[in-house]
């Protein structure tokens, strides 16, 4: 799995760094990717799906 985000769609509104810390950080008004394979402690597709401009990215 690798996680990416879209910066043109996010807003940087926090929710998956609320919900997965260990994968997002918000960094002035974009979201960043601090651990792109995921991590044990969250399901990133829920995050993924959580995310209100869908900028998440999760590839197989």
């Amino acid at each position: 799995m690798r996680v990416t985000i879209d910066e043109d769609a996010c807003i940087g509104c926090g929710v998956c760094e609320a919900m997965c810390p260990e994968v997002f950080k918000v960094e002035g008004d974009k979201a960043k990717v601090i651990n792109p394979e995921g991590c044990n402690g969250c399901n990133c597709q829920e995050v993924a799906e959580s995310c209100p401009t869908q900028a998440i990215i999760i590839e197989a």
